[in-house]
C-alpha cells in the first residue's frame, strides 16, 4: 500500500537525485554553462586532469557576469590548476602514510578516518584529496570496509569514527544505515563524526530518511564545509535545521582561499551567518593545504594570521573559528592564530590586549 509518508519520502529522494542529474557531472557538461569559448576550452582542459561535478542548485548560485564570483572559483575548472609549484604534494597531510588497512587513516590514538566512498556530490577545485577522488570505481561496498571495521574493533582506544572521503552523505540511506549500525556495534566507539559538503551544495539530500539512517546509540557530529556567506540560502538553512532538530551537533570548517574569502569582511559575514542563522559553530579555518595546482588559491600564513586576529577582535568567541594548518607528513592540525604574549620576566607576562595595548599579568598561585 502506498501511503502519504511513502510518497513524501519518494519525492524527497527524487529531488536530490534530480538535482545531481541536472548539474555538471562530466567534462562534456561544461558546454551547457554560460562560459566564453576561451573559458570553456580552458575549463575542459583542466577538468580532464581533475574531475568536475556540481549539482544544479549550487551552480544556480553563481553570478556568471562576475568572473571573480566566489562559488564559481570553487567549482569551475581553471587552467591555473595545471600549473604545479615546487613543494606541492600528492598527499598533503599523509593520509596514505597513516593508513594501516584500506579505507582507514589512523593518525591520532582516539579517532580514525573512515572512507566509505571516494565520490562526492561536488568536486571542489582546491580539494587536498583530489588525487584520490579522480580514481574510478571506489564507491561504497560492505566488503571494502570490513578490514577497517575489524581494525577499529581490535583497538579499544578508538572513541571516534570520522566518515570522510569523498562525501559520505552522497551515499544512499541504506548504505549510511549499514555503516552506522556496524560502527555502533563496536562498544568502545562513542561518537560518529561526518565531514560533508552536502548541506552546502546539495541541501535537498538532507531528508528524513538520511537523518533516520544516522540516528542510533552514537552521538553524531556533522561537520559542514561552508566557505562563503553566498552559500547560505533558505535551502541550506532548512537542511541545517533538520540536522539540528535530529539532535546532531553541527560544526563548520572553512578553507582560506585567495579570491574567495580572504578578506575580513567576507569571513566575518560567513562566521556570523553560520552561527546566528544556521546554528552551526565555526570550528576551523584551514590554511590552504599543499594540493597540486592550488598555489593561485593559497594565501601566506602571515596573511591568514592577520585575518584571524581581525576576526578575533570583531566576533564573539562562539563565532570565531580556530585558524589551523594541517601539517604535512601527518603532523596534525596546529593553531596558527596570532599570539598575544609579548614577553615574560619571571612570573610577569606582558600580554597584548584586543585593543592593541600591552598589560602586565602576574602569575599568582598558592
Amino acid at each position: 500500500m502506498t501511503t502519504d509518508t511513502n510518497l513524501k519520502a519518494a519525492d524527497a529522494d527524487s529531488a536530490w537525485k534530480d538535482d545531481i542529474r541536472a548539474g555538471v557531472r562530466h567534462v562534456r557538461d561544461l558546454a551547457s554553462l554560460p562560459l566564453s569559448p576561451a573559458e570553456r576550452s580552458a575549463a575542459q582542459e583542466a577538468a580532464v586532469r581533475h574531475k568536475v561535478r556540481a549539482p544544479k542548485t549550487y551552480l544556480d548560485l553563481i553570478d556568471w557576469n562576475d568572473p571573480a564570483d566566489p562559488i564559481r572559483a570553487q567549482i569551475i575548472p581553471s587552467p591555473d590548476e595545471l600549473v604545479e609549484t615546487e613543494g606541492e604534494l600528492d598527499d598533503p597531510i599523509a593520509d596514505h602514510a597513516f593508513s594501516p588497512v584500506p579505507r582507514l587513516t589512523h593518525r591520532h590514538a582516539d579517532r580514525v578516518l573512515l572512507f566509505p566512498t571516494y565520490q562526492c556530490a561536488v568536486y571542489c577545485r582546491f580539494c587536498f584529496r583530489k588525487e584520490s577522488l579522480t580514481s574510478i570505481g571506489r564507491g561504497y561496498t560492505r566488503d571494502a570496509l570490513e578490514e577497517a571495521f575489524s581494525y577499529i574493533e581490535a583497538r579499544t582506544e578508538i572513541r571516534e569514527v570520522i566518515l570522510t572521503g569523498g562525501d559520505p552523505l552522497s551515499l544512499p540511506d541504506k548504505a549510511l544505515a549499514e555503516i552506522r549500525a556496524r560502527i555502533e556495534a563496536i562498544a568502545h566507539v562513542r561518537l560518529l563524526r561526518i565531514h560533508t559538503r552536502v548541506p552546502v551544495v546539495l541541501p535537498t539530500r538532507i531528508t528524513p530518511g538520511l537523518v533516520g539512517a544516522l540516528q542510533g546509540r552514537l552521538m553524531v557530529t556533522v561537520v559542514t564545509h561552508f566557505n562563503h556567506a553566498r552559500e547560505i540560502t533558505p535551502a541550506t538553512e532548512l537542511a541545517c535545521r533538520t540536522l539540528r532538530q535530529a539532535g546532531f551537533v553541527l560544526l563548520n570548517q572553512s578553507v582560506l582561499l585567495k579570491g574567495v574569502n580572504d578578506t575580513v569582511e567576507a569571513l566575518e559575514e560567513l562566521c556570523r551567518e553560520l552561527m546566528y542563522r544556521l546554528g552551526v559553530k565555526p570550528y576551523y579555518l584551514h590554511h590552504g593545504d599543499l594540493a597540486r595546482g592550488m598555489a593561485h588559491r593559497r594565501t601566506t600564513i602571515a596573511e591568514g594570521q592577520a585575518l584571524a586576529g581581525a576576526l578575533r577582535a570583531r566576533l564573539s568567541g562562539i563565532c570565531n573559528p580556530v585558524y589551523v594548518l594541517d601539517l604535512p607528513e601527518g603532523g596534525g592540525k596546529v593553531p596558527l592564530g596570532p599570539c598575544h604574549i609579548e614577553a615574560r620576566e619571571g612570573d610577569n607576562w606582558r600580554i597584548r590586549g584586543q585593543d592593541g595595548g600591552e598589560r602586565v599579568y602576574r602569575d599568582v598561585v598558592g
